[in-house]
């Protein structure tokens, strides 16, 4: 998801394939559920989907016979294109096989996972988080290294239970979002209403006309926290919808199923990457009393600002702070988790932003934001979904 700032958007993406994760135990809701079907067929059927190595283009075995495949398949070049066999034309009809196989696999996970008995199906996921912590691939080892600085003081075994719990958390997320659009929703809001803390000042800015964004990190279920708001305004007889950014995915067909997901739960959608449009669009949702929702936890554009994250340096998107301060908007800081029967939102204080605040009140709201996400973050760390580098010297030192 990209959150937008001073006339571009600053990219900071959502959760798009994102494989190397898995769910949380018995916190996580998973204890007591039995596979109806053997373990190794199952966690075997989701590596062939793809379903637990969400990264699967960036694993080095699918990267070797995706490129055997598309130099197999690679046919006449067009004019201008690579010369048929060469390194540049098998590369590129790698990529576009594997892109290919990505969409296919989300399309299945959208058809089979729904349609599974709902405790096999989170077995399932379950089972594939364990099997990507014992294979500690790259993504997982980055999990390891980023929950290392959130609990500084944990041991070794002790971190190894966490990543492990994370990967369970990861897994839950995507095996729900496979399932959400046939989820029974009334249920769904009876078992995330009691977990809701923190929305007062939401709701009376809305209340009164004014907007609000909401910034938050990659954790618990994003899309079904953004769900739980949009009923709840409808039950309050108010506009049920939002509006979010999110990443611009390969292949296009892929991005066009994650867009009617989301739209089909609510969401207006505008896609990072659209220019100065994206950016115009919620300057005008938020001045028109509206709910912006942007991931703020990590930084892609060359427009963040660098705060300190958990004690260290880390660069952070300054966009929400900038839609806070050009349009008057409450900032707020959000947290969805899992609980273990249901889901949970927490909603921090709001950022001070002044209005129509230069270059140094958007710096600072930036850093304020930055230390009430590691708050939330620390409360739950088994449920923040981070498989990326944040901190600034993983990206300098390439770790």
């Amino acid at each position: 998801m990209t959150a937008p700032g001073g006339g571009a958007v600053d990219e900071v993406r959502h959760r798009a394939p994102d494989p190397g994760a898995v769910p949380r135990p018995a916190a996580a809701g998973y204890a007591g559920s039995a596979p109806a079907a053997s373990p190794t067929r199952w966690a075997a059927a989701l590596r062939t989907r793809g379903l637990v190595a969400l990264r699967g283009q960036r694993a080095a075995a699918r990267d070797r016979w995706t490129t055997t495949l598309a130099w197999r398949r690679v046919g006449s070049p067009r004019v201008g294109s690579p010369r048929a066999g060469s390194p540049r034309a098998g590369s590129r009809g790698a990529r576009d096989l594997a892109a290919a196989l990505t969409d296919i696999g989300f399309a299945a996970g959208w058809r089979v996972v729904r349609g599974l008995p709902e405790p096999v199906a989170r077995e399932a996921f379950r089972l594939g988080a364990d099997l990507a912590a014992r294979r500690d691939g790259p993504g997982v080892r980055r999990l390891r290294a980023n929950l290392r600085r959130v609990v500084p003081a944990a041991p070794p075994e002790e971190l190894d239970v966490l990543v492990r719990a994370g990967l369970r958390s990861y897994a839950r997320y995507w095996c729900e979002t496979f399932r959400l659009p046939s989820m029974d929703r009334a249920a769904v809001l009876a078992r995330t209403d009691p977990h809701v803390t923190g929305t007062a000042p939401m709701f009376e800015a809305l209340e009164q006309g004014r907007g609000v964004v909401a910034a938050l990190p990659h954790s618990g279920n994003w899309d079904l926290a953004g769900l739980w708001f949009v009923e709840s305004q409808r039950r309050l007889g108010r506009p049920a919808r939002f509006t979010t950014v999110v990443e611009r995915l390969r292949p296009e067909s892929l991005f066009r199923r994650f867009v009617a997901y989301r739209e089909g739960l609510g969401f207006e959608v505008l896609a990072a990457g659209d220019g100065p449009l994206v950016y115009r669009t919620l300057v005008q949702r938020l001045r028109a009393g509206g709910l912006v929702c942007l991931v703020a936890d990590r930084d892609l554009s060359t427009t963040g600002h660098e705060v300190s994250f958990f004690g260290e340096p880390a660069r952070q998107p300054s966009g929400p702070a900038r839609l806070a301060a050009r349009t008057g908007a409450l900032l707020v800081p959000a947290f969805p988790s899992f609980t273990p029967g249901g889901w949970a939102l927490t909603m921090g204080d709001p950022i001070p932003v002044p209005a129509n605040g230069g270059p140094t009140a958007v710096a600072t709201a930036t850093q304020a934001l930055a230390d009430a996400l590691a708050a939330l973050i620390a409360t739950a760390p088994q449920d923040w979904h981070m498989l990326q580098r944040v901190w600034t010297a993983d990206l300098r030192g390439g770790r």
